[in-house]
């Protein structure tokens, strides 16, 4: 599933002449471009999908929004390891494989 999940701006950058910024997605933090929000600023929160930030959102609706992702697994789903989520699918088939 591919959401579209709230982050805090934590820092800002122009690398390449493009407006990039570190933000927090209640303790995962990823690089997200700003192209598409060029005025958000430190301190805000924003809706991002796939590496854009989409669209300002207020402090309050992005920690709800971010409780409810938590508490329902999808911040897991959607940030967790990949490469962890991948020996893990891989296991049963291996389990079945030596038998």
């Amino acid at each position: 599933m591919c959401l579209a999940v709230p982050g805090k701006v934590m820092e800002i950058e122009e690398r390449d002449g493009t407006r990039m910024a570190t933000v927090d997605f209640g303790g995962v933090v990823k690089e997200v471009c700003l192209e598409y929000v060029p005025d958000l600023a430190v301190g805000e929160y924003a809706i991002v999908h796939v590496g854009f930030a989409l669209q300002r959102l207020d402090e309050e609706s992005a920690r709800r929004t971010l409780a409810l992702f938590e508490e329902l697994g999808l911040l897991q789903e959607e940030f967790g390891d990949p490469w962890e989520a991948a020996a893990g699918q891989d296991e049963p088939q291996a389990q079945e494989a030596r038998k």
